[in-house]
Parts: structure tokens; C-alpha cells; sequence
């Protein structure tokens, strides 16, 4: 029965069923989007940019994500089966998603994405995922941006009613008809003469993240 129930969850129409259901869910949000005029700019001066967030929060975002296709952003998605299901609905909401994480395919991964940074010059991060720990920012993201030159815009994402599933990183699901707010800080600039110093860099983008954490 449980093979029976993945083998329907993993195909065509069901991804498709997801990602219409998604979509249609989200537009239910009253979504206020902040400060995205900080980056925006800068992406379109030819300037590579990096959004990252926390795992619990990319749901929120999916709907105004959306709006970026014309820029073909890359995201990296784990190669799990649940990753297989997300990387269906973000290519079809115009993402490309190189696959791969830390247990599996990530160097992999982790090459096609600064490829398609240096082609692009955009693409999103998640940094404690896929399977966390919580607010730990793990240190691929500090390698992309030396590698490409990019920028880092942190987000965050809260809802003044939302679900907070029993998972490892607290996923959150704003409940229908939620005032959720999309917040960009400002852009974070890797310099060059920091690149000896990684770990430095990595704690310091932990530290600049943890505040929108929800705990």
C-alpha cells in the first residue's frame, strides 16, 4: 500500500495537481513585499545575486518567486524523493534546479549551480536544508558567492497566522487568507581578501539569519 501510495505521489498529474493546488493556495495570502528594490537594481546592472532563507520559510515565497522566471534563476534541490517533488513545482515555476545536497550528489550539484550563476547571475539558496540542523548555515553558500561574484540577500518570511509543522526545522504553512510578509535585508558583498577566512564568513551570515528564525 505504501509502495502503491509513492508511486502516485511521484507522477506526472500529481506533481501537476500539487503545483496548480499551490498555486492557488497562495494566492489566498495577503502578501507585502519589502525592500526588494535593494537588489533588484543591482540584478539588473549585471550583478549577481543569491537569495537565502531558512527551510522552514521558502513556502511562503513560492508565489511571488514565481514573478523571477524571466531572469532563470537556479535553486539546488537534495535528490530525494521529496526533493523530486519540490524540483517538479519550482521547474514549472520557471527554476532550474541542479540536484544534489551533502549526503548525495552535492560536489556535483553544487558545480552546476555556480555554472549557472556565472551564466545567469541568480538563483536562490536554502541554507540549512534539506535536513537541517535548524538555523545552521551550512558553508556551500559561501563558496557559491566567491566563486560567482555574487551578492547575498537574506530573507525572511512571517505570517500573522500560520502552522508550524512537528519536523525537524518547525516547517511553516501560512493558514489561508494570512497577512505574510516578504522582508529582503539589505545585500551582503563576499570581498575577495575575506575568501582565507570561510568560516568567518559563514558565522557571520549564521549570525545576520538567526534573528528571523522561528523558534
Amino acid at each position: 500500500m505504501i509502495k502503491q501510495l509513492k508511486f502516485i505521489i511521484y507522477t506526472r498529474p500529481f506533481i501537476c495537481f500539487v503545483y496548480y493546488f499551490i498555486r492557488l493556495y497562495s494566492w489566498t495570502l495577503r502578501l507585502k513585499i519589502e525592500n526588494e528594490k535593494s537588489w533588484r537594481g543591482m540584478l539588473d546592472g549585471n550583478q549577481p545575486v543569491i537569495l537565502v532563507t531558512w527551510h522552514q520559510q521558502f513556502f511562503s515565497a513560492i508565489r511571488h518567486f514565481k514573478t523571477y522566471a524571466r531572469y532563470h534563476p537556479g535553486l539546488m534541490i537534495s535528490r530525494s524523493q521529496d526533493g523530486e517533488l519540490i524540483s517538479a513545482v519550482a521547474r514549472r515555476s520557471g527554476w532550474h534546479t541542479p540536484r544534489g545536497s551533502s549526503s548525495r550528489g552535492g560536489k556535483e550539484a553544487m558545480a552546476e549551480m555556480i555554472a549557472h550563476l556565472n551564466t545567469y547571475g541568480f538563483g536562490a539558496h536554502i541554507l540549512d536544508g534539506p535536513t537541517g540542523p535548524i538555523g545552521k548555515v551550512k558553508p556551500g553558500i559561501i563558496k557559491m558567492a566567491l566563486q560567482t561574484n555574487a551578492v547575498i540577500v537574506p530573507f525572511y518570511t512571517n505570517a500573522d497566522r500560520a502552522w508550524f509543522f512537528n519536523s525537524w526545522d518547525r516547517f511553516m504553512v501560512p493558514k489561508p487568507f494570512a497577512k505574510v510578509r516578504l522582508r529582503f535585508l539589505d545585500p551582503i558583498q563576499i570581498c575577495e581578501q575575506e575568501n582565507e577566512n570561510f568560516e568567518a564568513l559563514r558565522q557571520q551570515l549564521e549570525k545576520t539569519m538567526l534573528p528571523g528564525l522561528h523558534r
